[in-house]
């Protein structure tokens, strides 16, 4: 008989800190008679048809290595297996011995009926299931019965929800060397972490490695911003720069998706630099970013259909163009609409996997109600196969935000796709760094290269339309066009509109970095 195993499942959670499943599966290998063999699963379905690019595949796989050599350290190793889950447990459970599982709670709707299967297979072959809560700082089931059974569809009302819980519990310490009778004996090959080459991945798109996957790595970005204790309590995302020519926040978010770094231990290392010093309030604070993560993630788990548009109760029902073949929906995806700004913003995320939050915004707001009335489902799609942190819930909500379909109603607030970015860097060094064929125009033409005129294109080494496109839309006239089509749109979804939007308008603008589009369009 083979000894009886304990399988704790990685799935989000790839580190060893903070991870209550994890360590409820070495409370069973305590007993000495048992093994510990931590799995992943890698799905060849999931491989092949899953929107996911190149870098993002390379920090899972990184992120992967790190863990096994993390494990590796404490005497286990990482199993990965290759099939579907249900497939995979049916083989495991038979093979292994299993009499125990554990994993982490996940909330996503697809994640929610697979574990519902792994429990119902788990209960005809005798194995315990174990889950805990611990992608997220809360337990977002407490958090919707907390607030009548319904998710908290306001920023200010989750915060009042979350309020009654008082201070989140401590991060989990990783756990301790296993005894030496329970470590982890099967050493076979066909369990290794596979190389991204074997993935079969089309790695053409693969950028330059900027932010190594995995928990190590996590958890020294995670140092190097806690130590800067100015910076983390004067921090305040609206004024952090969208096109800085390095990253002017953590990113650590691709690390939060993963759960190479937990959330919970990153909210109390914050606490604990600003404890008794003066600093910046949610939500525009880091502590602030944690909680809009917690707010999209609640929502993500109860609001029916989260990802799209017909058949979610919250989302406005607006007629978007929404054919993937549709000219300027490639020309957007591409970075070859002839804003330049834009174009950047789009450059970055192919090759790097990453750009700023306020980028997004601009390049979502450009896509949508903007310019080119384009679903925000389309843009949705390109965000989930770029982004190195790409996260269902935020995804969605954040394109329901930035499309005015829900969260946010003052669609008339638009992002100029050339004042915009004008703030921040009024020489377009970040232009000039993403499109390298615009990089000797002068300031003045930078962000409008279409206005140069011939003699200082042809000085330049770049004439428009032939070595950089035209632009594909007039945005001062785009953009009126479709601020009337926003407010047909809205007029027909009055009973899930705001109260009194037309009054809304004419009152001074909440602080937001969304800049009213009157404001630019007079500059035009």
């Amino acid at each position: 008989m083979n000894k009886p195993v304990v399988i704790h499942w990685f799935r989000k959670g790839l580190r060893l800190h903070d991870n209550p499943a994890l360590l409820s599966a070495l409370e069973k290998v305590g007993e000495s008679h048992y093994e510990l063999r931590p799995v992943f699963i890698l799905d060849p379905w999931f491989v092949k048809h899953a929107r996911v690019g190149p870098n993002r595949w390379r920090f899972l796989i990184q992120s992967l290595q790190d863990l096994d050599n993390n494990l590796k350290k404490i005497g286990s190793r990482l199993f990965v297996v290759k099939g579907s889950p249900l497939e995979g447990f049916k083989k495991l459970f038979k093979e292994w011995n299993v009499k125990k599982l554990t994993f982490e709670v996940d909330i996503e709707p697809y994640a929610k009926i697979r574990d519902e299967e792994i429990k119902q297979l788990a209960e005809k072959h005798s194995v315990t299931v174990i889950t805990k809560v611990s992608h997220t700082i809360y337990d977002l089931e407490q958090v919707f019965k907390a607030n009548g059974n319904k998710a908290p569809l306001t920023y200010v009302k989750f915060q009042s929800v979350v309020a009654k819980f008082g201070t989140p519990a401590k991060a989990l310490d990783a756990p301790g060397n296993l005894p030496k009778q329970c470590q982890t004996l099967l050493l076979s090959e066909d369990y290794n972490v596979p190389i991204l080459e074997e993935m079969r991945v089309d790695l053409t798109g693969l950028g330059k490695e900027l932010f190594p996957g995995g928990e190590s790595e996590a958890l020294i970005r995670l140092n190097k911003y806690m130590n800067q204790q100015e910076w983390v309590c004067k921090f305040s995302k609206p004024d952090t720069s969208p096109n800085s020519i390095e990253p002017s926040t953590t990113v650590l978010s691709p690390y939060l998706k993963f759960g190479c770094l937990s959330s919970r231990l990153m909210y109390h290392r914050i606490h604990d630099v600003i404890a008794g010093r003066k600093h910046t309030s949610p939500p525009t604070s880091l502590t602030g970013q944690l909680l809009w993560r917690e707010f999209y993630y609640t929502c993500g788990a109860y609001v029916p259909n989260f990802d799209r548009m017909e058949g979610n109760p919250i989302c406005k029902q607006i007629p978007w163009k929404k054919d993937p073949e549709d000219k300027h929906y490639l020309a957007w995806k591409d970075g070859k609409t002839g804003y330049p700004f834009i174009d950047a913003i789009m450059t970055q995320l192919r090759t790097e996997g990453w750009i700023h939050h306020l980028a997004r915004h601009a390049v979502a707001c450009f896509l949508t109600r903007g310019d080119l009335w384009v679903s925000w489902e389309l843009g949705q799609q390109v965000f989930e196969e770029l982004l190195l942190d790409a996260d269902w819930s935020l995804n969605a909500g954040n394109w329901m935000w930035l499309s005015a379909s829900a969260f946010f109603h003052q669609y008339f607030r638009v992002y100029s796709p050339i004042a915009f970015g004008k703030k921040t860097d009024k020489h377009g060094d970040y232009i000039k760094k993403y499109l390298p064929v615009l990089k000797k125009f002068p300031s003045e033409y930078i962000y409008e290269p279409w206005k140069a005129p011939l003699s200082v294109q042809q000085k330049a080494g770049c004439i428009i339309g032939k070595d950089y496109p035209k632009r594909i839309v007039e945005h001062e006239i785009a953009v009126k066009e479709n601020l009337a089509k926003m407010k047909e749109a809205y007029q027909g979804n009055k009973e899930e509109g705001p109260e009194n939007e037309i009054a809304k308008r004419k009152k001074a603008p909440s602080k937001d970095s969304s800049p009213k589009i009157t404001k630019f369009l007079k500059k035009k």
